[in-house]
């Protein structure tokens, strides 16, 4: 097998940025068939055999979009999409944590209140965003977007219809729980160019700190060794909050991992028709402070491979519920026109040689999806203590309950 090292993945071990995700964005998603990957990078070196290039091949000697589609569709990949330019550099954008929308972080979970049906829900609305001038609150459900009924669609299907050009409009019904019942309200909102932090920190009580990712965008396994690096001396446990995290580059979950890890494997990558290539921790990083990890159905792909890795090799608890469950890698293939097709060329295996799609990672520590969301963050700190507990004083540099006060 392949022993891939910092140098080598972030070249030409894999001669692509893979990109691991199954509806990329500022907004978490759930399980769904519309669900997609989304483009990263233009492969380079691909054998002429390979269904994406031969397919771009066709495209440039004329084909239509349509005839793109249907030879897409006979591939019988699930994954495999046709994105157009402008899609396409929405997704570049989003890769670089910018994008056009309204201000809203969605996550499955809601319901009707009158016929009980599975909803998209506000997880949280952006301050100073046009979703938070219009009233939007955490927990409102989403009921229409643009007058069409979102009944039935998971988080991505939601977010993609939200998202749009910076200066454009999108018409927006949602659901607002007042004294238990549930009143419309149609909000006319304008997008907006948002630049989103994929990793944002905050320390808790407890000598705790969380670290959330919500995408991983270029960049973000950086920002996240940074903030488990800082201020050793004053936290004695990390939450790594991944829930929502519909994933993104393969390179930032290696680097994330490797923030928590002393050495060895991240993950395995089984490119078809190549050899496996073992992708290892970039450099070292604190192997020894408690952790946990938060998780949810709407963490996925590269968020998997972060959270598997650090069970498997033994680093972390996992609370939450189970994960999405998509292992397959998507790389994508420009078209003249600024357009790119993009189809599944692979597959991760975690370092314990398990496949986890169509399957997920089922918690080790349960909180069931339909309790609110500081339920699951209490019950990552209950375990949290309960790892310091075990640990000497020494952990802590000597530091004892009764000296923190």
């Amino acid at each position: 097998m392949f022993r891939a090292t910092g140098r080598v993945l972030r070249g030409a071990a894999v001669a692509v940025v893979v990109l691991l995700a199954y509806g990329y964005g500022m907004l978490g998603g759930g399980r769904g068939d519309h669900g997609g990957a989304v483009p990263g990078a233009v492969a380079a070196g691909d054998a002429p055999e390979d269904p994406a290039q031969r397919i771009a091949a066709a495209a440039r000697g004329g084909m239509d979009r349509r005839a793109v589609e249907a030879m897409l569709r006979r591939l019988g990949d699930r994954w495999a999409r046709y994105y157009s330019a402008e899609d396409y550099a929405d997704h570049q954008r989003r890769l670089n944590g910018r994008h056009g929308g309204v201000g809203l972080w969605l996550a499955p979970g809601g319901h009707d209140g009158r016929d009980g049906g599975a909803r998209v829900r506000v997880a949280g609305v952006r301050p100073g965003s046009s979703a938070a001038r219009a009233g939007v609150h955490g927990g409102d459900v989403v009921l229409r977007v643009d007058g069409a009924s979102v009944a039935g669609w998971d988080v991505t299907r939601v977010a993609r219809a939200l998202r749009g050009a910076p200066g454009t409009r999108v018409a927006l019904t949602v659901g607002h729980r007042t004294g238990g019942e549930r009143r419309e309200r149609r909000l006319l909102l304008y997008r907006a160019e948002i630049a989103d932090p994929a990793v944002t920190a905050r320390d808790l009580p407890d000598r705790v700190r969380s670290i959330r990712v919500t995408g991983f965008t270029r960049g973000a396994g950086r920002l996240v060794r940074r903030e488990a690096a800082r201020d050793p001396h004053r936290r004695d446990g990390i939450l790594l909050d991944l829930r929502g995290n519909p994933g993104g580059l393969l390179s930032e979950a290696v680097e994330t991992s490797s923030a928590f890890l002393a050495g060895g494997p991240v993950v395995t990558y089984e490119r078809t028709g190549r050899p496996p290539q073992r992708l290892d921790v970039t450099a070292p990083g604190d192997a020894a402070i408690p952790l946990v990890v938060l998780v949810d159905e709407g963490t996925a792909s590269a968020a998997e491979v972060v959270a598997a890795a650090l069970r498997d090799r033994g680093r972390a608890v996992i609370v939450g519920s189970r994960t999405y469950g998509k292992a397959t890698v998507q790389e994508p293939v420009r078209l003249p026109d600024g357009a790119a097709v993009s189809v599944t060329a692979g597959r991760y295996r975690t370092p314990g040689g398990r496949n986890l799609d169509g399957v997920g990672i089922a918690p080790d520590v349960a909180v069931s999806a339909d309790r609110p969301p500081g339920a699951a963050e209490q019950r990552a700190r209950a375990v949290l203590r309960g790892l310091l507990a075990t640990l000497p004083e020494a952990r802590s540099g000597g530091v004892t309950e009764r000296d923190r006060g």
